[in-house]
């Protein structure tokens, strides 16, 4: 129990501190590239901290002259780290509107070039998209959780249209990647922190170049959900 509270305490304080440099480098540097390389460091020392180890499959498949919609399962709040510290890509995630109403932190996500998004409101998630295709227009690539929110359960839930929607409005390659093995580090409702190997499967790109209409879009999603499902491990 003392281990883990002095893990917590490490965590919030490089937390409070990389959020404080990306409150001070946000103004500084508008393509987001600095703040990405924050994220990337606060992430590696976040797995560092838990003894989370991060194995990946599939790296060959990204071309880093290009830009992508990363469209990934989600079961722990672990998934983000796993995620920016491995894969070699400039990324703007698409958050929770309510994470920025964090102190430090969450107003370190809202004046960022990352992206929000209010789940409640359809306006403001369509606007969400816009950006998000803005992001990409600027040189950036995008990472989405599909599910729409974690995993009570360590199972693949069904997928939301978003990541579709603006890969069709986009034209840019989705790339499937496959979260294995975060559920049991902390689950959704768990303040039980516990070390885990966790893989990442990063799948070949699926070109989005005439994608239009509802119907491609649903086409598009079946299409990532079962990449995902066969190389997803459940994790109950």
């Amino acid at each position: 129990m003392i281990l883990t509270v002095l893990k917590m305490a490490a965590m919030v304080l490089v937390t409070l501190l990389t959020s404080l440099l990306a409150i001070v480098v946000i103004p500084l540097d508008r393509s987001g590239r600095v703040y990405h390389s924050m994220a990337r460091r606060w992430a590696k020392a976040s797995l560092w901290i838990f003894g989370v180890h991060v194995t990946v499959q599939g790296l060959e498949n990204i071309d880093r002259s290009r830009h992508y919609i990363y469209v990934s399962n989600h079961a722990s709040l672990f998934d983000i780290p796993a995620l920016f510290a491995s894969v070699p890509d400039d990324i703007r995630i698409i958050l929770k509107k309510e994470l920025t109403r964090v102190p430090i932190w969450g107003w370190a996500l809202r004046f960022g070039p990352y992206i929000t998004i209010d789940r409640f409101n359809a306006k403001d998630a369509m606007e969400s998209i816009d950006h998000a295709a803005e992001a990409i227009r600027n040189g950036a690539s995008v990472l989405i959780f599909a599910e729409g929110t974690r995993s009570r359960d360590g199972k693949l839930q069904p997928f939301k249209r978003g990541a579709f929607a603006l890969a069709a409005r986009s034209g840019v390659p989705i790339i499937p990647v496959t979260i294995n093995n975060s559920f049991k580090i902390m689950p959704k409702g768990s303040l039980k922190i516990q070390p885990a190997d966790i893989l990442l499967v990063i799948d070949k790109p699926i070109e989005s170049a005439g994608v239009e209409g509802k119907g491609d879009e649903l086409r598009l999603m079946e299409q990532v959900h079962a990449i995902l499902e066969k190389n997803f491990v459940e994790q109950s």
